[in-house]
């Protein structure tokens, strides 16, 4: 048995999973929910849209407060799913229904073609000669793939997908041929199956908001304008420059950037809420230029710096580093500089009223986090508030779990998660 079929599940049709919880998302919450469950003797089943398990987690370059990359403890959970028979993966896989009790549920599952079967050995001879490109959705679109790609380095289960878009296509013909395994299959077509779970736990994570809705911000009109979720992959080594944080429109090195704090947040016209880790966040991408460019100035425009618990030391440790400089003011709009392609911060001190101009390099928008919930709720009669937040009492044996119920960071994520699998083992139990 390979790697890649030791966890995940490749059901036939209308064949029938029996777990104790099935867990939504296979993000860095639902991953925990799941491994927890099954390390008690459990059954879980785990679904997640995605080709690949990780979630966003998966795509960061470095975790806050001790700016060390994610890959240690992905990979400590990828071991222990790999080694244990409690937990099925279902990639590529959506819940269309949900029928049923708690303790008794019945969940309609779609699973979707991947187009490439258990063969495969990512060995990328199929990559190598694919004449098509797609968006790179995982660098937020700052490059592309081909039609038929690894998800990322640590995919699990480490198997190439195809854009379902290009499925068809005669040139993916090439890539057929090219796969010494009979690995690529074409002609695969979505699956139903029916997970039949005691509880259920929804985790499917967070998006951030439209940075093109903030008007004033320039994001779309300037290239310079980027989001915290770019400068992630951009300073990421398998993102699309390879670490190197640059200027969008030129490839120019950095000299003086923005981190433009509550873009979108806090906002009557936009989310009103706190998103509660952006300032930390963009605090994490200053350290990132400060590693990469000693002697550029880093300007952090903020309403007011939210670092809560422990955190407050890597505020106080950032905040005196000599190249960074904190601004109290929310920046009202950005313009561009013609002759440079520069822009132009302007901001209004929130304590004295006065407006600042600030000339940068390139400026970044810490947009807010959304829940997936928003528009895609679980298909059952569940609370949410205003915002699209899942209400997570879990009175009707379904749990929230993660930023589906609030903003998180990931350690509180995990926390959260393992909270959860308590919650969803005693569904159905009277307690």
């Amino acid at each position: 048995m390979t790697e890649s079929e030791t966890a995940v599940s490749r059901p036939e049709s209308n064949e029938t999973l029996t777990a104790d919880t099935l867990v939504v998302g296979g993000g860095i919450a639902g991953m925990t929910v799941a491994i927890e469950t099954s390390e008690v003797g459990k059954k879980a089943v785990l679904l997640e849209r995605e080709p690949s398990i990780g979630g966003r987690v998966a795509s960061m370059n470095m975790y806050f407060p001790k700016l060390c990359p994610p890959a240690c403890g992905m990979e400590i959970n990828l071991r222990r799913i790999r080694s244990n028979p409690n937990i099925e993966i279902l990639t590529l896989s959506e819940v269309e229904t949900i029928s049923g009790s708690p303790g008794n549920f019945s969940v309609t599952v779609r699973v979707n073609p991947r187009y490439v079967n258990a063969r495969c050995t990512a060995c990328g001879d199929c990559e190598k000669v694919c004449e098509i490109e797609r968006e790179n959705v995982r660098n937020e679109g700052l490059d592309k793939t081909r039609a038929i790609y690894l998800p990322h380095l640590m995919a699990y289960p480490p198997i190439y997908v195809v854009d379902p878009e290009y499925a068809k296509d005669d040139r993916m013909k090439k890539c057929v041929e090219a796969c010494q395994y009979n690995a690529i299959d074409l002609e695969m077509k979505p699956k139903t199956v029916t997970v039949n779970a005691k509880a259920i736990v929804w985790a499917t994570g967070w998006k951030p908001y439209d940075a093109t809705k903030i008007d004033n911000l320039g994001f779309g009109q300037y290239k310079n304008v980027i989001t915290s979720l770019m400068m992630e992959r951009m300073a990421s080594v398998d993102g699309p420059t390879d670490g190197k944080i640059t200027r969008p429109s030129d490839g120019k090195d950095i000299t003086r950037i923005g981190f433009v704090q509550c873009a979108g947040s806090r906002d009557e016209n936009h989310l009103p809420y706190c998103s509660a880790v952006c300032c930390l966040a963009s605090m994490k991408h200053a350290t990132y230029v400060r590693e990469r460019y000693p002697e550029a100035e880093i300007h952090l425009f903020y309403i007011d710096v939210r670092s809560p618990g422990k955190l407050e030391d890597f505020y106080n440790r950032v905040q005196d580093d000599e190249k960074i400089f904190f601004h109290r003011g929310k920046v009202g709009r950005i313009t561009e500089n013609p002759e440079n392609n520069n822009l132009i911060l302007e901001a209004e001190n929130t304590l004295t009223g006065n407006i600042s101009k600030t000339e940068v390099d390139m400026a970044v928008l810490a947009t807010g986090l959304v829940p997936n919930t928003l528009d895609n709720p679980p298909p059952i009669d569940t609370e949410f508030d205003e915002f699209g937040f899942m209400n997570a009492n879990g009175t009707n044996g379904i749990i929230g779990c993660g930023t589906v119920i609030r903003p998180f960071d990931v350690a509180a994520s995990v926390q959260d998660a393992t909270g959860a699998t308590l919650k969803a083992l005693n569904v159905g139990t009277g307690r």
